[in-house]
């Protein structure tokens, strides 16, 4: 197994990544024949109704996990959400699932639909810059799914 420090979770909900303020987490390989994964999150209390919900409904959920170091690329994962537990001010979320298909070269596929869309000079950086952050679906992974 490999364990990795867990910086940031988003959440994809209606083709927007939420994203959910992480104040320690953990991500696990556990490098086994399911290829599967074990996170486990401690945020903030307000957030417990939305993943009780996950938790209820054991939906599969996509979410984008910033592991190690705050510049690298979000490692997309597919997870179902197994335990929530309230913590003082804060809740633990241990969720598990699996990492979904390298999504490499992300910036440059982005920069190649914006250009697609005719988007152009200072508002074609100014949307650059806004999509990178929030990450949104780009339509070569739709094409795929």
């Amino acid at each position: 197994m490999k364990t990795f420090k867990m910086l940031s979770l988003g959440v994809e909900q209606d083709d927007q990544v939420v994203d959910y303020p992480v104040h320690d987490g953990i991500i696990i390989n556990q490098e086994n024949t399911e290829r599967s994964w074990i996170l486990e999150m401690l945020i903030d209390l307000s957030h417990q109704e939305m993943f009780e919900k996950l938790k209820q409904t054991e939906e599969v959920v996509a979410v984008q996990v910033v592991i190690s170091y705050p510049g690298n690329e979000p490692a997309p994962f597919e997870v179902v959400v197994h335990a929530v537990k309230a913590m003082g001010d804060h809740i633990s979320v241990l969720m598990k699932g699996t990492l979904k298909r390298a999504r490499r070269k992300y910036a440059e596929t982005l920069l190649s639909e914006l250009l697609e869309d005719g988007f152009e000079g200072q508002e074609l950086l100014e949307r650059f810059e806004t999509d990178m952050r929030t990450r949104p679906g780009l339509r070569k992974d739709e094409a795929k799914s």
